[in-house]
């Protein structure tokens, strides 16, 4: 009996470290402020009903970045997710964005106040500006400040600033912003932005890494060409090309198979002509006319 449950007990052993190596270690990039996040994470962008499942899926397979926003309007299933994923906070990486109405209606303090109660998770790793929304940049900077001095919040940064943006902003940041997230792909490769985001010491994200599924991306063949010759799906090369250029990456984890493709991008690299092929597909194309961050209609 004795030598059976230690056979047991190895079994389970060896299933357990076997699964460990099995799960994708993913890089984590240092921020301006010493702190560390993974280098690639999932987007929580129109995955609500099913929000609680996709995140606690996405991480059970590896994924410790998660990335939500107060206008996708599903903190408080994200929430819940990362506690029934079974992972020790300290382990995650979350955040999320302070939507424009916040900003326009002075309301800032109180949708961070709703955004920690929803989450529940004692603290947000970083919070964003979601959009430049003219005049409010400065008031809404100096309450994240404050909310960092208060130990709510690890990280602030700004999502869709251009490089005047960025300028105004570090006029008067007394905490600089850590992250610059981005809408990036290879038909939209921002090649002017993340390389003077990158200038300021700033690290750059990019949202939208697989065109939203809308832009065609995913269907074009000189991808697909390349994504062959690796025996990866062309969202997998796609996925590749964002880390080997430095940006951290966020694919919505919308779809637990495409999930669990998404993290396994470690085990083959692209050469430097395949990059330099898939940055040259660049049309300055977005996935919507109106993500302009000069004249955005939100």
């Amino acid at each position: 009996m004795k030598n059976r449950i230690i056979t047991i007990l190895a079994l389970i052993f060896s299933i357990f470290i076997a699964n460990a190596q099995n799960t994708p270690k993913v890089p984590m990039v240092k921020l301006n402020n010493g702190m560390e996040m993974p280098q690639l994470g999932v987007g929580t962008f129109l995955v609500k009903e099913d929000a609680v499942q996709r995140v606690s899926y996405a991480i059970k397979v590896g994924f410790r970045l998660i990335d939500v926003a107060q206008g996708y309007g599903n903190e408080k299933e994200v929430g819940e997710g990362i506690r029934q994923s079974g992972i020790d906070r300290s382990e995650l990486f979350v955040t999320t964005k302070i939507n424009t109405t916040e900003m326009r209606n002075g309301t800032v303090r109180e949708s961070l106040d709703k955004s920690l109660a929803d989450l529940a998770t004692g603290y947000i790793d970083l919070v964003l500006i979601h959009w430049p929304v003219e005049g409010k940049i400065k008031e809404t900077w100096q309450i994240l400040e404050e909310y960092i001095d208060k130990g709510l919040i690890r990280c602030i940064g700004v999502s869709n600033f251009n490089p005047h943006h960025l300028d105004d902003l570090l006029e008067y940041a007394r905490i600089q912003p850590v992250v610059n997230q981005i809408e990036v792909e290879p038909y939209l490769t921002q090649q002017k932005v993340v390389g003077y985001t990158f200038q300021k010491g700033i690290q750059v994200q990019a949202w939208g890494p697989l065109g939203q599924g809308i832009t065609g991306v995913l269907e074009d063949p000189v991808i697909g060409e390349i994504a062959t010759r690796h025996g990866k799906s062309i969202a997998q090369v796609i996925l590749r090309w964002h880390m080997q250029r430095g940006l951290v990456t966020i694919p919505r984890c919308d779809n637990d198979a495409h999930t669990e493709e998404n993290i396994r991008i470690f085990d083959f690299e692209l050469s430097p002509a395949e990059m330099e092929i898939i940055s040259g597909l660049n049309r300055d194309q977005r996935s919507n006319s109106k993500n302009d961050p000069d004249n955005f209609p939100w």
